[in-house]
């Protein structure tokens, strides 16, 4: 009698029919929660970055606004010189003019495009805008405009010099501190608010105080806008060379003409220099 075959019957399991749509599902909502959360971090973001993030989408190359950079590979797409210096002031104002709390400064806020570079100059008033009468402790003002300025200026590959001065009234005879100390002092405490705002370590070149020897308003030496934190932003330092074709003749540069990024202020007129 021949042999029946064994049949094996196995039960069918429950999720075959389900399939994996539900993972597709899972996959974008998850990819909505993370944009999402960058939309938010963008909104709160400076708007140096907000600016560089939209110019990639419009952009993706990074070529459309690349002002004078031969660095390649270096990522420093904006490279200030005498050309485009002013389009850094038209931002910086811009800015400011953009946060109504510090709108009401702007009439103590100065910038000049000078030999050195872009000045800033922060003035301060009677009743003391951004440093209290005698201290070197910045108030609340002061912090938040040197902050959104770090913000700003972090962006650039320039050097950055920060200067601090005084009127001329004096402190007490006996008083072991003079305008010397204290101007010193402030443009340290700018620099420490500014560096812990963004300032790159290695972008302060200098930090200098020279008391009352440099007076904005020579014809009132205790004017209070004699008292005052300078912000240099300045010109590079290591401009391109040139061609061989392009070098200035023996006889030009017997003539002492000024090299490109405006000349340096000699070592020896600094009264002060904070180390």
């Amino acid at each position: 009698m021949p042999t029946q075959p064994i049949i094996i019957k196995k039960k069918g399991g429950h999720g075959g029919h389900h399939g994996g749509a539900w993972k597709v599902a899972y996959a974008d909502f998850v990819t909505a929660m993370m944009a999402l959360f960058i939309v938010l971090w963008l909104m709160n973001s400076s708007k140096q970055l907000q600016v560089a993030v939209g110019g990639y989408f419009k952009d993706p190359t990074g070529t459309a606004k690349k002002v004078g950079s031969n660095q390649n590979g270096t990522g420093e797409n904006v490279l200030l010189t005498k050309q485009n210096m002013s389009t850094l002031k038209e931002q910086l104002q811009k800015s400011i003019r953009s946060i109504n709390d510090l709108d009401k400064l702007k009439k103590n806020i100065e910038m000049t495009v000078t030999s050195e570079g872009l000045r800033i100059e922060l003035m301060e008033s009677d009743k003391g805008t951004f440093f209290d009468s005698g201290s070197s402790e910045l108030n609340q003002s002061g912090k938040e405009m040197l902050a959104l300025l770090a913000q700003q200026l972090a962006g650039v590959p320039n050097h950055v010099s920060v200067e601090g001065h005084t009127d001329a009234k004096p402190f007490a005879e006996r008083a072991n501190y003079s305008n010397w100390e204290l101007s010193s002092d402030r443009a340290n405490a700018a620099r420490r608010v500014m560096q812990q705002a963004g300032l790159r370590e290695d972008q302060v070149s200098q930090v200098r105080g020279f008391a009352d020897q440099r007076l904005r308003n020579g014809k009132d030496p205790l004017d209070a806008s004699n008292r005052r934190i300078s912000i240099i932003v300045e010109y590079l330092a290591h401009a391109p060379e040139p061609d061989d074709d392009a070098k200035p003749a023996a006889g030009e540069a017997a003539e002492g003409k000024p090299a490109e990024g405006g000349a340096k202020e000699p070592a020896t007129e600094n009264h002060e220099e904070n180390k």
